[in-house]
């Protein structure tokens, strides 16, 4: 049993346990519950994978006013080619389809009475349309949409596009556009408050239904966490880049691929010592042929990429597909590293070309912009002092946790 702060109570559903915070989504999951638990009475209903330490949920319960979690459900292809044929809903609403977690769900708010339900992600959005769950006394639903989810499949159906061999991916990610427009819209209506992480997010679901008023409740840092001057890992090989993101997710595959296809060669006509490392755990099998290059790392898991951040000389953002506001981003920000991103990659931050970072959207330029840093370390020292500063101002994880409480009403 945690601490019990005056407050509203508020249960969080979650897609996996938010502890320890090491991805994107437990990242933000977790920040925002501990923001929460300081002022509220939080508890915590979430999918947990097999091999969960009783550590991670002690620290949890010590957050919370009650923790229940509920065994990830296991989804085999067969399931997923069934769902696709025979179901109108998109494959993200299928995901953690759970009557376990439905029956717990429907136990704890006949049981007890919340002033909030927080819905985070649209994995668990089926829950929300579940009226037989929710019962008739229903708390106020405010559904956390990390993605305008509909949106990321559309710029990864026509990425796939314009490659032969992709065709069929492409395919699949037709299908889910179309599936996750309507969806996604269905899900927005039946909450209370829709959260956006990006006024970019908020005009794409705003698009589904010109209704919908979404607020914005950016990620953000942990500020001392992620901070300038934090040692770097011994053994790098230098002029370093670096990119840090979950290797099976499709918009980083893409962004790796792309990377290093399209780009490295420009910069080793120029640069052949440059070495570039891709860090993040669940490499995907496309990577495979990058391992023979020996210029190219492939780390797979590690416990900690700060380390890698901090011992970059430069850090690079190569994506072409996806939305939000990228963690990792801000991580590297708040680490006052040099970036060279493309547009998408820092969509929705609010940052500035030239000033905070350098912006390329086609290879021969995102090539020229890194050698243009790696050749001036006092520029790249500027554009990290600037970084620095622009996260201190807006995307500290306190002031963020405020304007959550805002979209409660508080």
């Amino acid at each position: 049993m945690g601490r019990q702060p005056a407050g509203l109570r508020v249960l969080m559903l979650t897609p996996g346990l938010p502890y320890p915070p090491q991805q994107g989504r437990s990242v933000r999951n977790y920040n925002l519950l501990r923001c929460l638990a300081t002022r509220h009475r939080v508890s915590l209903l979430s999918f947990s994978d097999p091999g969960t330490c009783p550590e991670h949920i002690d620290h949890l319960q010590h957050l919370c006013e009650r923790v229940e979690t509920v065994p990830t459900p296991r989804r085999h292809s067969a399931d997923r080619l069934r769902t696709l044929v025979t179901s109108p809903w998109p494959d993200m609403a299928w995901r953690l389809s759970s009557q376990e977690y439905a029956e717990a769900l429907r136990r704890w708010l006949a049981a007890e009475r919340f002033d909030i339900l927080q819905v985070e992600g649209i994995e668990l959005a089926r829950y929300l349309l579940a009226r037989d769950v929710l019962g008739p006394q229903r708390p106020r639903v405010v559904f956390d949409d990390h993605n305008a989810e509909y949106l990321l499949q559309k710029r990864a159906f026509l990425t796939d596009l314009r490659t032969p061999s992709r065709w069929p991916a492409s395919l699949y990610s037709l299908v889910q556009w179309l599936r996750l427009r309507s969806f996604e819209r269905c899900v927005c209506r039946c909450a209370d408050r829709v959260v956006a992480v990006s006024e970019a997010d908020a005009r794409a679901l705003q698009a589904l239904d010109p209704a919908l008023r979404p607020f914005v409740v950016p990620n953000g840092v942990d500020l001392e966490r992620c901070r300038p001057g934090l040692p770097p890992l011994p053994g790098l090989a230098h002029p370093c880049l670096v990119f840090v993101g979950k290797m099976d997710f499709r918009p980083n595959v893409d962004a790796v691929l792309w990377f290093a296809q399209r780009v490295l060669p420009h910069l080793w006509s120029r640069r052949a010592d440059l070495h570039f490392y891709v860090v993040g755990q669940s490499p995907s099998a496309r990577l495979n042929a990058l391992r023979r290059e020996p210029r190219i790392t492939i780390t797979g898991w590690v416990e900690d990429p700060r380390p890698y951040i901090a011992g970059a000389d430069l850090y690079v953002v190569p994506l072409r597909v996806g939305g939000g506001t990228r963690l990792k981003v801000l991580e590297a920000m708040a680490m006052g590293q040099a970036i060279v991103s493309t547009s998408l990659g820092v969509e929705g931050l609010g940052v500035a070309d030239g000033r905070h970072l350098l912006l390329a959207d086609d290879p021969r330029t995102f090539a020229a912009r890194i050698l243009e840093l790696i050749d001036d370390p006092d520029r790249r020292r500027t554009l990290g002092a600037a970084a620095r500063a622009f996260v201190e101002e807006r995307y500290g994880w306190e002031s963020i946790g405020s304007l959550l409480e805002a979209v409660y009403g508080l």
